[in-house]
């Protein structure tokens, strides 16, 4: 601790020796600075606020039907193509930034200035400013008002001129993809009219081979069907008496129906009806009757036997006859259907061997009409898109740019800010003169204590001490007064140049 001490006394008395060449430095260092500073040229800022008003009626109607509708997209849209090249050299042909161009190398240096220098920046979500800097006041309020006149021409122009552009190439591509389209669906045409039987239906349906190999199949098999039908009839037909005796039980579970009476058995009981049994009428007809029943033929016993009298047609048999009948009918049917079928079938089939791969050729002529079909519908959509798009900005606006605060002719600089720079130099100033004493104190090989001459490992003999009280006090002090004045005239100086800068400050407020 005791040598932390000595080290630091040590280099404060070396600085203390050293205060002169302290003095003089923060003086020269303070001068350069403030001298520097004070030639400084001023930076003055122009700048506009510009309010964006979004139509929020028109805005969430449109979204989804018209192209690119977002307010925020178009005006992110402005910030990035206004400080285009073409944009900022239109600035420079119509500002007083055209006289510093000679050549193309001084238009060069000048754009790339210009598109760092001028700023575009968002304060809120509908508000914007546009600010810029330079050393002449008229400059930068030229820049600022020729940038928002380009912001506010651009939002007017440019989307109309995209808008034609897209247009023009959107009916060149339509145009395109539609003769595409005409001459496909002619290939189709013919493709289909050629080989219409092989090709698969409308969405995706069976072909009219595949058809007709269905319907031999089924035909077949309702053919298979219709034969097994007759044979069992047939036996049936063949186990079945064809007449039977009347009230005979049928194998229905009905009885067979008795002969017919005669006429004149008829005609008694009809008169029975008008007259008394004493009627001659009916007498008559009584006789006519018995006679007739004698003379009736005898009938041969019926199925379940035990009954005689006339014989007649059994009306299982006449069943089995119909539905025979019928049943050949319909195998004649289905054996013809199948016959043409057949041929049908044959026929495609030949056609199939003969052009083979006409399935995968089929599919991808399909794939790619399929594609050209939506990309044209696609470009139709978008055409009316833009159309509606189109006149949603020329028409109802929807977006709107309002100056609310105009770029005018700055009168107070923003920069440098000289009153901290100069209070910056005095301390470097300060720090500089000490810096310089404590070099000059490293480099010093003298010994100022006896323990700094023992730590050489030689005897000491003594030390001779300054004796202060034989030397004048005023010739003591005047190296502090002298240094102390010295640093106060340097805090004059100082003083004393704020207060110029805070009175030109003043005048131009």
């Amino acid at each position: 601790m005791h040598q932390i001490h000595a080290q630091l006394r040590r280099y404060l008395l070396g600085i203390w020796r050293w205060r002169w060449l302290v003095v003089a430095m923060a003086w020269l260092v303070c001068l350069a600075g403030w001298a520097i500073v004070t030639t400084i040229p001023n930076i003055y800022e122009a700048n506009a606020r510009i309010y964006v008003d979004t139509d929020a009626v028109l805005t969430p109607l449109l979204r989804g039907v018209a192209l690119d509708n977002s307010p925020a997209n178009e005006l992110d849209m402005l910030q990035r193509t206004l400080l285009s090249r073409p944009n900022l050299e239109k600035v420079i042909s119509k500002t007083d930034l055209e006289l510093q161009v000679s050549g193309p190398t001084d238009l060069e240096r000048l754009v790339g200035t210009l598109a760092t220098a001028v700023k575009i920046e968002p304060q809120t979500r509908n508000l914007f400013t546009i600010n810029y800097r330079s050393t002449k006041p008229k400059l930068a309020y030229q820049v600022v008002q020729t940038v928002l006149s380009l912001f506010i021409e651009s939002k007017a122009g440019n989307n109309r001129a995209d808008m034609a552009n897209a247009r023009q190439f959107l009916e060149q591509q339509i145009a395109n993809y539609e003769q595409k389209l005409r001459q496909m669906e002619s290939q189709r045409a013919a493709f289909d009219a050629k080989y219409l039987g092989l090709l698969p239906g409308e969405n995706g349906g069976a072909s009219r081979l595949d058809q007709a190999r269905a319907e031999v199949a089924g035909l077949e098999e309702a053919l298979k069907q219709a034969q097994l039908r007759d044979s069992l009839a047939q036996r049936q037909l063949a186990a079945t008496p064809l007449t039977i005796s009347p009230g005979a039980e049928l194998p229905d579970g009905g009885f067979a129906p008795a002969p017919p009476e005669p006429k004149a058995c008829q005609d008694l009981e009809a008169a029975r009806v008008r007259f008394t049994d004493q009627n001659p009428t009916v007498v008559t007809l009584k006789a006519e009757c018995e006679e007739a029943r004698k003379h009736a033929t005898p009938g041969r016993p019926g199925v379940t036997g035990g009954h005689s009298g006339s014989a007649v047609p059994n009306p299982v048999a006449e069943k089995l006859r119909l539905q025979i009948f019928d049943l050949e009918a319909a195998i004649a049917t289905i054996t013809q259907k199948i016959a043409d079928k057949t041929h049908e079938r044959d026929k495609l089939e030949a056609m199939l061997r003969d052009a083979p791969g006409l399935l995968a050729q089929y599919t991808d002529m399909l794939r790619d009409y399929d594609v050209v079909r939506k990309n044209y519908l696609e470009l139709i959509e978008r055409r009316e898109a833009m159309r509606i798009a189109a006149a949603a900005d020329t028409e109802a606006e929807k977006v709107k740019l309002e100056v609310v605060d105009p770029p005018q002719v700055p009168s107070i600089p923003v920069a440098p800010n000289r009153v901290l720079l100069m209070a910056l130099v005095l301390p470097l100033a300060l720090a500089a003169g000490i810096g310089s004493a404590f070099v000059l104190q490293t480099f010093d090989t003298s010994f100022h204590t006896i323990e700094e001459l023992r730590s050489l490992g030689r005897p000491v003999m003594g030390a001779v001490s300054l004796v202060s009280d034989r030397v004048p006090l005023l010739r003591r002090l005047f190296p502090a007064v002298g240094f102390a004045t010295a640093m106060l005239l340097l805090c004059a100086v100082y003083g004393g140049l704020l207060l110029r800068l805070m009175h030109k400050a003043s005048l131009g407020a």
